[in-house]
């Protein structure tokens, strides 16, 4: 059982599990906003709530999940840093997994086929745009290409469906990180932030006093 956390958009946080015997996943729990600006704000009740929703105690996980972009600066790593924080205090393994591949598995998941284009907001008129082929034989996302930036308004023309996301579901995130660990393919991504730009604001650099 995994709480999964996103915050590449807007907030999203979800309980899921993994039926052993099935061999499916199933979310219990999930809450979230598509606003961009209150990340900070709202990521603590959320995971309160889910928790509460799904009857779950902390002690119950057996690790955190967490979207690494591609998303702004900003807003990304207060999921991330929530999530490694969580899996910290319960002394539990933090699951790293790209947001446009939760996007992807939940649309293969939901029965779409073939080609699909993955696209959410990279602010400054920018978005963030990854390309996908289908589910492999784990039923986990083929990616093709990205994450990748691009003008919002000269996006590559997709070779399939386009998706626009507004929020990538936490769901969808614990979800694919349950079936990569049934499949034995974790790590799913590397445990650093999928920024595609610097930040906006950066330290400046230190000056010598002259005396």
């Amino acid at each position: 059982m995994l709480l999964a956390i996103d915050t590449s958009t807007g907030t999203s946080v979800s309980i899921v599990d993994h039926d052993g015997a099935g061999g499916g996943v199933r979310c219990l729990a999930e809450t979230g906003t598509d606003d961009t600006m209150r990340h900070a704000e709202v990521i603590g009740g959320f995971i309160r709530d889910a928790l509460a929703t799904a009857d779950v105690r902390p002690a119950q996980l057996s690790g955190v999940a967490a979207g690494m972009g591609p998303g702004p600066f900003t807003g990304l790593r207060v999921g991330i840093a929530a999530a490694h924080a969580f899996a910290l205090g319960i002394g539990r393994p933090f699951v790293p997994v790209v947001s446009h591949d939760a996007v992807a598995w939940s649309w293969y998941a939901d029965g779409g086929e073939g080609a699909l284009q993955v696209v959410t907001d990279a602010r400054r008129r920018e978005v963030a745009v990854s390309e996908y082929d289908g589910l492999d034989a784990d039923r986990l996302p083929v990616r093709r290409t990205g994450p990748g930036l691009a003008p919002r308004d000269d996006v590559p023309p997709a070779r399939g469906i386009r998706v626009d996301a507004a929020l990538v579901p936490a769901s969808a995130v614990g979800m694919l990180a349950e079936l990569a660990f049934a499949a034995g393919r974790l790590p799913l991504a590397d445990d650093a932030p999928i920024y595609l730009r610097a930040p906006d604001v950066t330290l400046a650099e230190r000056k010598r006093v002259l005396r």
